[in-house]
């Protein structure tokens, strides 16, 4: 699975990519899950990932 940062908005106000600490349009999961920890577990339980709709979608593996 990915974990990509696309963009954030507050009230429909996109937050520039330095607030964010360049994480915008990065693969988290690919950056940061070879390290044990959070990103490494959460990438094993994952399938797929989305947001459709205005929702996060999570589909998880069996």
């Amino acid at each position: 699975p990915r974990v990509v940062l696309r963009g954030v908005s507050v009230m429909g106000v996109p937050i520039p990519n330095a607030w964010l600490g360049g994480l915008k349009n990065v693969d988290l999961i690919g950056e940061f899950g070879d390290e044990q920890g959070f990103w490494s577990g959460f990438s094993q339980g994952v399938e797929d990932i989305r947001v459709e709709d205005g929702e996060l979608r999570i589909k998880l593996k069996e």
